[in-house]
């Protein structure tokens, strides 16, 4: 004879078991969502995220390429080039300083306005040469 098949897979007893699970691992996932709730701003803050833990900024004029490499998403790169334009702009134009605006960076190759957005709060522009022994020996040989 013919083996009869019902015609539901699961019994009442068993779809109310399944109901009932599904019910509490939603409400276990609802639970978690309403308790670890993480808040994102937006717009994003205007600081940098790691401004606070450099402890000073750095003047572009004077700084080491090595120092500037430290600088976020600039790397050695960047930061050699930066050197380059700064002491063949000193050979050209003695007396000057090559950078005395965040905007002046432009000028070198491989910066952009979102870096120089991304480097202002690591950088301060001196207005006058250092007034260390080191740069007054260096302007007096000049």
């Amino acid at each position: 004879m013919a083996e009869e098949r019902p015609d539901t897979l699961w019994t009442p007893a068993q779809r109310g078991v399944l109901i009932a699970f599904v019910l509490v691992f939603c409400a276990v996932l609802l639970g978690k969502v309403y308790l670890n709730r993480q808040y994102i701003s937006n717009p994003p803050p205007a600081g940098a995220a790691r401004a606070g833990q450099l402890a000073d900024q750095l003047d572009p004029n004077f700084a080491t390429w090595q120092d500037l490499a430290a600088l976020p998403q600039l790397g050695e790169k960047r930061a050699k080039e930066i050197v380059a334009y700064r002491e063949q702009f000193r050979a050209d134009r003695r007396g000057q300083i090559a950078f005395a605006r965040a905007e002046d960076l432009l000028k070198v190759k491989g910066i952009g306005a979102a870096m120089v957005e991304t480097l202002r709060p690591f950088l301060i522009f001196a207005s006058t040469h250092p007034t260390s022994r080191a740069a007054t020996t260096y302007n007096a040989a000049s």
